[in-house]
Parts: C-alpha cells; sequence; structure tokens
C-alpha cells in the first residue's frame, strides 16, 4: 500500500448558518441502474427544512427526506424510501456534493426512480449547485461533531469515525484486479479539495459483473460514458482515468456522499474497504452510541478544537 498520505490542512471552517441555493436549477439524464430517462429539479428550501427529495412522478408527489432512517436498500448504491414507500436511487453523488458546498436546505425534484448518472460522478452536480448559487440563512447551522471513536465491521472491511476539527476522509480499498490493486487516499474535504480531488472521480465497475448486474435489474444504464469499466487487459474507457488512482477516489466520493445522511459532520471517517451498507450501519451505530457525539453550532469554538483519541479499546464493532 502506498505510504499514509498527510492531512496537509485544516479544512475550511463550516459556514456559521445555514445555506440553501440562490435559484432554481435542473438538468436531465439517466439513471445508472434502472436506465429511466430523469429530469431533475433542485430548488431553494427555507431554513430548516432538510434535504427533500421529491417524487413528482409519483401521484401525491411523494416527499423522500434524505436520512439514515430512510435508507431501505444499499446494494450498488443508496436507495431511499419514504414512508409510503416511494424510493429513490442513487443519491450519493448528489448528497456528496451538497456535503462539500455545505447545503442544508434543498428540495430535489425528480420524474423517476434514480438521480440521473451524469458523467458517473458528482462533478457535474457540484457545478449544477454552484451555478444556482449559495445564499447564507438567517438560522444556526449545527454540526454533529465526534467524540470518540466508533467502528463498524463486516469482515476485513471496517468504517470508523474518530474525533477531527473539521471533516476528513482517509479511505483505502485493495482489489485483485492488477489494474486496481491496493490505492489509499486521505485530505480534508471542504468547497474547495473537494472539486479538485474528488468531484470528478467516476464510478468504477468490472466488464466480467456487467452480464450478472443486469439480471439483478443494476447497471442497465451503465456504459462508458457514465462509468469506469475495467476489463481483463484494463480500463475500457477510451480516455482513460483521470486520476491514476481514480478508484479509490471515487469510493472516497460514496463516503462523502453517504456520510451526508447525518448532517455536516466533524470528524475524520476511516473506511477500509467500506462501501454503502457500512456507510450506513456506522451512521446507525454512531446514533446509538449517545456518548460518542453531540450536535454543537457550526460557531462553536469546539469544532477546531482535535480531542484527544481515546483507547482504541473504546471502539466498537459488529
Amino acid at each position: 500500500m502506498p505510504p499514509t498520505p498527510r492531512f496537509a490542512r485544516h479544512a475550511e471552517r463550516p459556514t456559521p448558518s445555514q445555506r440553501t441555493l440562490g435559484s432554481a436549477i435542473g438538468c436531465v439524464g439517466t439513471g445508472l441502474h434502472t436506465g429511466a430517462r430523469v429530469a431533475l429539479t433542485l430548488r431553494p428550501a427555507p431554513a430548516h427544512f432538510g434535504v427533500v427529495f421529491k417524487r413528482e412522478d409519483v401521484p401525491g408527489a411523494p416527499a423522500i427526506p434524505a436520512g439514515v432512517d430512510a435508507v431501505a436498500d444499499t446494494t450498488r448504491c443508496t436507495q431511499l424510501a419514504g414512508p409510503d414507500g416511494t424510493r429513490v436511487r442513487t443519491v450519493e453523488h448528489l448528497l456528496a456534493a451538497l456535503a462539500a458546498w455545505g447545503i442544508d436546505n434543498v428540495e430535489i425534484a425528480l420524474d423517476g426512480p434514480e438521480i440521473p448518472a451524469m458523467d458517473g460522478s458528482a462533478k457535474p452536480f457540484f457545478f449544477l449547485l454552484g451555478s444556482a448559487g449559495i445564499v447564507t440563512q438567517d438560522a444556526p447551522r449545527r454540526v454533529l461533531k465526534v467524540l470518540r471513536p466508533v467502528q463498524v465491521r463486516e469482515g476485513e472491511r471496517t468504517a470508523t469515525l474518530r474525533p477531527h476539527p473539521g471533516f476528513a476522509v482517509d479511505m483505502a480499498i485493495d482489489f485483485a484486479h492488477p489494474r486496481v490493486g491496493r490505492q489509499r487516499l486521505a485530505l480534508e474535504v471542504d468547497a474547495a479539495s473537494f472539486p479538485e480531488e474528488l468531484a470528478g472521480a467516476r464510478t468504477f465497475g468490472f466488464a466480467d459483473d456487467v452480464e450478472s448486474l443486469r439480471a439483478r435489474g443494476l447497471a442497465r444504464g451503465g456504459s462508458l460514458a457514465n462509468a469506469v469499466v475495467v476489463g481483463e487487459g484494463g480500463v475500457l474507457n477510451p480516455e482513460g482515468l483521470r486520476w491514476p488512482d481514480e478508484f479509490v477516489r471515487h469510493k472516497a466520493l460514496d463516503a462523502v456522499g453517504d456520510l451526508y445522511l447525518a448532517g455536516a459532520i466533524a470528524g475524520r471517517f476511516e473506511g477500509r474497504g467500506s462501501g454503502h451498507a457500512l456507510h450506513v450501519a456506522l451512521l446507525r451505530r454512531l446514533r446509538r452510541e449517545r456518548d460518542a457525539w453531540r450536535r454543537v453550532p457550526a460557531s462553536d469554538p469546539a469544532i477546531d478544537a482535535a480531542d484527544p483519541p481515546p483507547a482504541l479499546a473504546r471502539l466498537v464493532a459488529d
């Protein structure tokens, strides 16, 4: 595995106030898994509204608030369900872009069952949000501050949150395919680092898996235009990779999006082969461990204070 990267700087301090969009903005694209053509509109929302998906193609236009309780499935993506069972798939890339911009309140209207894949990354969503403009609201923002380590495990795979000023991600992967192999990335995540280091990292898969995935109703909208596909001889995309370690960057991107289901976090996430299921399990474990976190105002000086690391014996594993 490459040497452990250093956290070269502290992330930008979280904005002390809630944020929404300056205007509505939209896009049209194809769902990665369903193959459905979907129109998506991002709309400003009032303070304390939260991140809410709205299925306008379903009678009554049911709302699906983003949150860990709404997670209905984590097979190859993060899928949310509303109180009436209405679902929306593949929310993680858009959530990651919202997290990077620090947007707390937005209505996400769509006329289909899945967020459009766009190019398979969060870069188009980050651009859309910036183009709509970011508006500060007259309401204080609160941040989930991690007080001690919490961990979940599945075999050799782990997902951990530790105390840390700001928000940082440390992700490592290990795939048998020689083109992927072992990769690791660690960085502070904010509106400055996200577009440079994570936003453009695309979802990826292996050519040998495509047929079986489609037989299971997955990857039906996948193509070389919205995913990196790795074959026996290497990457099949004519343009190649955007970074030599694009694979681990995308896994880190997924983690940023999944963790935003808990809102803004002051802590360091460590993933070792983790995916959507472990990320959601970690948030659920964290919520149960009430002495492991507290909600604090984003203006609280405690956000910038690094707590001394508790003993490793305090780690909690499944």
